[in-house]
C-alpha cells in the first residue's frame, strides 16, 4: 500500500469516527448497548449444553420460551434506544421491567449477567437527555449603538416576571432583587 492511499484511508477513517461519535452523542448509545448486550445471556443460557469432557449438561428450563421473549425483546428495547430516542423513557423502563421479571423466569436472569446489563441499560436509558443546542448571541441592534443595554431586564418586565405585586415569592431574602442573589450576607 502506498503513502497516498494511507493517508487517504486515515482521513476516511477519521472521518467515519468523527460521524460515528455525532451519531452516537444524538442518543442514549450506551444505555441501548448494554440494554441490547443484556438480552444476550437471558436467551441464550436455557438453551446452552455445557461440555465437559465427555459429559453434557443441559441448562434448559421449563420458562424456554419465556427466556427467549425477555431475551429478545431487550434486544429490540436497545436498538429502540439507538433508533428511535424520543421513546428512550418507554425503552428503559420496560427494560427495567424485563430485567427484574428475568430473574424469576429465565435462570436467575441470565446467571445475573444479563439481569445487571439490561438494569443498568435501562437506567442509562432512562437518564439521558439530548445537549441543548447553544443559544445565538444577541447582536446589538443600531438602537444600542451606545451601549446602554448591559442585559438586564427592564424594571417593568422584572415585576411583571416576579408575580402581580412586582415581588419576589422567595421569603429567604436572598434574591437577585435585593443584590445578595442567593447569599447571605455577613453581619
Amino acid at each position: 500500500m502506498s503513502a497516498e492511499a494511507q493517508v487517504g484511508l486515515g482521513i476516511k477513517l477519521g472521518r467515519m469516527r468523527r460521524s460515528f461519535r455525532g451519531w452516537r452523542g444524538q442518543r442514549p448509545f450506551w444505555g441501548g448497548l448494554l440494554t441490547l448486550l443484556g438480552g444476550i445471556p437471558i436467551m441464550y443460557f436455557p438453551y446452552a449444553n455445557l461440555t465437559i469432557g465427555t459429559m453434557t449438561i443441559r441448562m434448559a428450563t421449563t420458562a424456554g420460551a419465556g427466556s427467549l421473549i425477555i431475551g429478545v425483546l431487550l434486544v429490540v428495547l436497545g436498538l429502540t434506544m439507538w433508533f428511535q430516542p424520543h421513546s428512550r423513557i418507554f425503552a428503559g423502563v420496560a427494560a427495567i421491567l424485563l430485567a427484574l421479571v428475568s430473574l424469576v423466569v429465565s435462570n436467575f436472569g441470565g446467571f445475573v449477567v444479563g439481569f445487571l446489563l439490561a438494569l443498568l441499560g435501562g437506567a442509562l436509558g432512562i437518564a439521558w437527555a439530548a445537549a441543548k443546542p447553544a443559544k445565538p448571541v444577541k447582536k446589538r441592534t443600531d438602537g444600542d449603538a451606545d451601549g446602554s443595554d448591559d442585559g438586564a431586564p427592564e424594571p417593568a418586565a422584572a415585576g411583571a416576571a416576579n408575580g402581580v405585586s412586582g415581588t419576589t415569592d422567595d421569603l429567604s431574602g436572598t434574591s437577585p432583587d435585593n443584590g445578595t442573589n442567593g447569599r447571605h450576607r455577613a453581619g
